[in-house]
């Protein structure tokens, strides 16, 4: 900005009297980020924003130059989405940074960086990216219209606040959008015919569309051999529905022992104590809650403390006094490792409202509750649609190409298309000679 005013002093008035807007913004003003703007709204929300503006008697014309510097943290590794092998950068609050960061990942010269404006009086600053030689422009379209129609004095909770706008359907517990915090991931998304939507302010990237076996998939699985990387996922599909269904299931068997075959009796319970099962599930599963709500809350420093406390008095403690079967805490602690296996985070809490359900409903009713909590489930997921994406697709509609890359991590030269449910333009991941 220093600089820049010493230039003017330094300007010969021939040039401001023949064209001042081009002398300042051609040869001037030794700037890579210069405008212009007959609209005084505008200008003033640039301003607000934290540029310059030189405005010049007689014109009609405004020069708005970025001398902006952005606050910014380091780009460490998210906490979320940890990977062995692989970048340790992550996103940031800024967004001129994390287009930078999918810029790095990406060289290709169709990468287009969209931006809007979300909020009456916040006007926080909306991107949208996509490869243009790739993406469906209809998805692109349906998107932007739908930032564009959103009337809000501000983006109070960043990017979960244009999710609810964009995708709606408050009463589906289930993600519509994947989250990430990874420029490799994002990337990758974007290779494939994605859209991200970028808020400013925040460090997490929305990739849509997303279905329910995208929040299933990790990093961590390509940055090993294919059949490791099979592995991993597949223990991760146990962890993920073994988190539903254990729970509801063996209480099944533990309030109807006629179902078990006779070598399987040990699944019951032991000692049955004085307060119903499912009165102590709904008690620890409220408690787990509770404890994962103060260790968010909880200092690093007593951290220990808390977890000291968790194990000792509430776990030990619990049983011991008959508060809690110790069948209760070791399925529930499996349930409960489950979840945390799963690497989208609005998916597993989507997760744990759904196992209580699974749970009242079979204590309620008993089999047929079991049964037909599972019936709704299923076709809770098969009406989701995110912007005209079936939810569970490869499955269903079922596409058996896709579907076997989704349940086994294939090598990456054989994966030579994109997927089909996004209707890319180029539909080909790989060059015909390869």
């Amino acid at each position: 900005m220093i600089e820049m005013l010493k230039r003017l002093h330094e300007i010969e008035d021939r040039d401001m009297r023949r064209d001042p807007i081009n002398a300042l913004t051609k040869s001037i003003i030794p700037h890579q980020e210069v405008g212009t703007s007959k609209d005084l709204e505008e200008v003033i929300v640039q301003v607000l924003a934290g540029q310059a503006a030189l405005i010049i008697e007689g014109c009609e014309q405004a020069v708005l130059v970025d001398t902006r510097e952005y606050p910014i943290r380091s780009p460490k590794e998210p906490d979320l989405e940890r990977v062995v092998r692989g970048p340790r950068d992550g996103f940031v609050e800024t967004i001129v940074f994390n287009t930078a960061l999918i810029r790095r990942h990406v060289r290709d010269r169709s990468l287009i960086f969209e931006y809007l404006q979300v909020g009456q009086r916040s006007k926080t600053d909306i991107c949208l990216s996509y490869i243009d030689s790739v993406v469906d422009p209809r998805l692109v379209k349906r998107i932007k219209d739908k930032i564009e129609q959103i009337n809000i004095d501000n983006l109070s909770m960043g990017e979960k606040t244009l999710e609810e706008f964009i995708f709606g359907k408050t009463m589906n517990p289930f993600p519509q959008v994947r989250y990430t915090e990874r420029g490799d991931t994002a990337s990758v998304h974007l290779m494939e015919g994605h859209v991200l939507v970028i808020v400013d302010g925040s460090p997490s990237v929305m990739i849509c569309p997303a279905t329910f076996w995208h929040h299933l998939q990790h990093a961590e699985e390509y940055r090993q051999k294919p059949i490791v990387g099979a592995f991993l996922r597949w223990v991760r599909f146990v962890a993920v529905f073994s988190g539903l269904f254990l729970l509801p299931l063996w209480y099944l068997f533990a309030t109807h022992p006629e179902l078990l075959p006779p070598n399987f009796s040990f699944i019951g319970v032991n000692e049955e104590g004085s307060i119903p099962l499912y009165i102590q599930f709904l008690v620890a599963e409220i408690g787990v809650e509770i404890l994962r709500m103060a260790a968010i809350h909880t200092p690093s420093a007593l951290a220990t403390a808390l977890g000291l406390i968790a194990a000792l008095m509430i776990g030990d403690i619990a049983i011991k006094v008959g508060l809690f079967t110790s069948e209760v805490i070791l399925y529930l602690s499996i349930a409960v490792l489950g979840n945390y296996a799963m690497p989208s985070y609005e998916l597993s809490l989507a997760n744990r409202v759904i196992r209580l359900v699974f749970l009242s409903a079979t204590a309620l009713f008993g089999v047929k509750g079991f049964v037909l909590s599972i019936f709704g489930w299923i076709i809770l997921l098969l009406t989701t649609k995110t912007l005209n994406t079936p939810y569970l697709w490869p499955f269903i509609p079922f596409n058996a190409k896709a579907f076997l890359q989704t349940i086994i991590r294939s090598p990456m030269p054989l994966i030579k298309s994109r997927p089909s449910v996004l209707n890319t333009t180029d539909n080909s991941s790989q060059s015909k000679d390869s």
